[in-house]
């Protein structure tokens, strides 16, 4: 979306070329595409104010009163015409229809972003964890086609999808700012965000609200598919994992059932099915692990399993004293979750 006013004009194609993750100046969606334009409207006039409080001091000083216009006492006389009674009288009523504006569009652009424009066919029910993310996903009208991931959202470009916001623990906040304002995840409460986006792109989501210890590193990706890619991606998520190959990650898949299914599940493999922790059903697939901390790749993997605690200290997972071999085996085994 384009703003009308000049300011935007000129600042916004630097502002769009070198766009961090984390900036809201840029916009790929809905949601946040009017709240784009009301910042760059109340940054022009923010400069405005500035610049005519500098011109109306400047001339204060330039325009000194006339010779003459003392009293006995030495004190300047303030006479008809030179005082400043016609700059009040023009600057009250401006400021009141600036402010009283600036209210309205800020109104309007709050009502738009708080609504989806259609009925959204997708909802996710997100819930906050100290500290990582857990998403389930429904289909309108159709329950036996929901699953359950972590700290990565598939979302369909052009299509509205309803966020449904919880949390497990403390108040934690839900924010991707180049699709969507902020929107608080409060325990025992259900709050509700929706997204959208323009194009398709990976979209960096932080948690804003102080939870705690490693607040800084409660992270998500939002990755905005062509809907045909989504679907199929839907789908995939919907196959349980297969039996792992024979060999070491057979050895692995056992390991994970005694070491980590108390908190983990994966979906298809047999045995306890913990909800402590994240899904790790078709872990491979996802871009990062320890909600955005590391990408995800063999290396960062061993050594997330080994000492999370070292990575993300105060973390629930404990500190694992795998040998050599059971690190290898367990490795091999979520490497076969693709």
């Amino acid at each position: 979306m384009k703003h009308p006013l000049p300011v935007a004009l000129l600042l916004a194609p630097g502002v769009a070329a070198a766009a961090p993750p984390m900036t809201y100046l840029v916009s790929h969606g809905w949601p946040a595409g009017p709240i784009k334009q009301l910042d760059w409207a109340l940054l022009a006039l923010s400069i405005f104010v500035v610049l005519f409080i500098v011109f109306a001091v400047l001339i204060g000083i330039w325009w000194r009163r006339g010779e003459g216009d003392y009293d006995e006492t030495g004190r300047p006389v303030i006479t008809r015409g030179r005082n400043g009674m016609p700059w009040l009288m023009v600057g009250v009523p401006v400021t009141i229809v600036l402010l009283l504006l600036s209210a309205i569009w800020t109104f309007f652009v709050l009502a738009h972003a708080a609504a989806p424009p259609g009925r959204p066919k997708i909802t996710l029910i997100v819930t906050a964890h100290q500290w990582w993310w857990e998403v389930k996903y429904e289909a309108a009208g159709q329950p036996d086609r929901s699953f359950i991931t972590a700290n990565e959202i598939h979302i369909p470009v052009g299509m509205p999808v309803e966020i449904h916001l919880m949390s497990g623990d403390v108040i934690h906040s839900f924010w991707v700012p180049q699709l969507a304002g902020k929107t608080d995840a409060i325990p025992g409460q259900v709050n509700h965000a929706w997204l959208e986006a323009g194009k398709p792109g990976i979209y960096r989501g932080q948690c804003t609200q102080f939870c705690g210890l490693q607040h800084a590193h409660m992270a998500f990706d939002v990755i905005a598919q062509p809907q045909p890619e989504f679907k199929a991606w839907w789908n995939q998520q919907l196959t349980p994992e297969p039996a792992p190959p024979a060999g070491l990650a057979t050895e692995g898949a056992s390991e994970f059932e005694t070491r980590c299914a108390i908190c983990h599940s994966v979906r298809g493999l047999p045995g306890n099915h913990g909800v402590l922790g994240p899904d790790l059903t078709h872990l491979m697939g996802r871009h990062t692990i320890a909600a955005g901390t590391l990408t995800n790749n063999t290396a960062n993997l061993a050594a997330w399993i080994s000492n999370a605690q070292g990575i993300k200290p105060g973390v629930d997972m404990p500190t694992e004293n795998l040998s050599g071999p059971q690190l290898q085996a367990l490795l091999a085994y979520m490497k076969s979750l693709k």
